[in-house]
C-alpha cells in the first residue's frame, strides 16, 4: 500500500516528520492531510485510505496530531487538508481565513473509561457533570491528554460546564495521543475520557472499563476543511477537494460507515442528514 500515516509524540517533531512526507518514494500523486490521532489510532485510515487512493489515483499522507497541533500546521501551510474534530476551532479556522470551506463528516461520541471496580461510583451518575464531580470528589486519578487535542478541548469543555477546576495529584496531564493516554490510565487505575472508536480499537485494557455513556453532551463531530487558496496558493488544491468531495460523496460515506471492529461501527457518516 502506498498511503501513509504518521504519528506524532511532540509538536517539535513536526517539521522533520513532514519532511519525510513530503519526500517519500511514490509516484502517485498526494496530498499532506493533517488529522487526529483518534483517526488514526482507531484504525479508520487504514480501512478508507486504499479505496480513496483506488478511485481516485491520490495517496493521502497523514500527519496524526492532536486537533490543536493539526491547525497550527495548516496555518503554516504545511497541510493540504484538514480532518479534524472541534466544531468551534473548525469554524474559526474558516472564518479567520484559513479555510475556504467546511463540512460535517462523521461523529460519534466521548465515553468515560474507568477501573472495573468504579471507585468514585461513576456508574451511578446521572450526567456526565455528574459523573465528573463524582470524580473530583473522590480525588480518583484521572488522565487527561493535555495536548489540546479535540478530545482535550472537549474534556476541558466539559469541567467547566460542571463548574469544576481539576487540579491536583489525582489530576495527571500527560501530552499524549489517545492510544498512549488510555495505556497510561490503564496502567495507574485511572479514570480517563475517550472518544469511542479509539476506546473499542483499544488492546491492551487490563481492568479499564466504560463506567459512563450516553449523555449528548460527549456527542463528537467531526469535519473535513479545505485550506483558502487565496491564502496559500501553493498547495495542491485540485487533490484536497478532490479528497474533501470523496469524504462527502457516498462512495466515502459508505467507506466510513463499513468500517467496524469487532462488529461495532466506529464512526457513523453524517454528511448528509436525514
Amino acid at each position: 500500500m502506498h498511503y501513509r500515516i504518521i504519528s506524532l509524540a511532540a509538536l517539535g517533531l513536526i517539521g522533520t516528520t513532514l519532511s519525510a512526507a513530503v519526500l517519500a518514494q511514490d509516484d502517485a500523486p498526494f496530498i499532506t492531510l493533517a488529522s487526529t490521532t483518534s483517526t488514526e489510532q482507531s484504525g479508520l485510515f487504514s480501512s478508507i485510505l486504499p479505496r480513496f487512493k483506488e478511485e481516485s489515483g491520490i495517496d493521502v499522507h497523514v500527519v496524526a496530531v492532536g486537533t490543536g497541533q493539526a491547525f497550527e500546521i495548516a496555518r503554516r501551510g504545511d497541510a493540504d487538508s484538514l480532518l479534524v474534530h472541534d466544531t468551534t476551532g473548525e469554524e474559526r479556522f474558516v472564518a479567520e481565513g484559513y479555510g475556504s470551506e467546511r463540512q460535517n463528516v462523521m461523529y460519534n461520541d466521548f465515553v468515560i473509561l474507568g477501573p472495573d471496580s468504579d471507585p468514585a461510583g461513576v456508574r451511578q451518575a446521572n450526567d456526565i457533570a455528574d459523573a465528573l464531580t463524582r470524580i473530583a470528589d473522590a480525588e480518583a486519578p484521572f488522565a487527561s491528554r493535555g495536548d489540546d487535542s479535540g478530545t482535550h478541548r472537549a474534556e476541558r469543555r466539559l469541567w467547566e460546564a460542571a463548574d469544576l477546576q481539576p487540579s491536583g495529584e489525582w489530576y495527571r496531564e500527560l501530552g499524549s495521543g489517545m492510544g498512549p493516554t488510555l495505556n497510561t490510565a490503564a496502567g495507574m487505575d485511572a479514570y480517563v475520557m475517550s472518544d469511542r472508536a479509539t476506546w473499542v480499537a483499544f488492546q491492551n485494557p487490563q481492568n479499564l472499563a466504560l463506567v459512563f455513556e450516553g449523555d449528548d453532551a460527549l456527542f463528537n463531530q467531526y469535519g473535513s476543511l479545505l485550506i483558502s487558496e487565496e491564502r496559500f496558493p501553493a498547495l495542491k488544491h485540485d487533490l484536497a477537494e478532490q479528497w474533501h468531495d470523496w469524504l462527502l460523496s457516498d462512495d466515502g460515506q459508505q467507506a466510513i460507515g463499513d468500517y467496524r471492529v469487532d462488529g461495532q461501527s466506529l464512526f457513523f457518516p453524517n454528511a448528509h442528514p436525514d
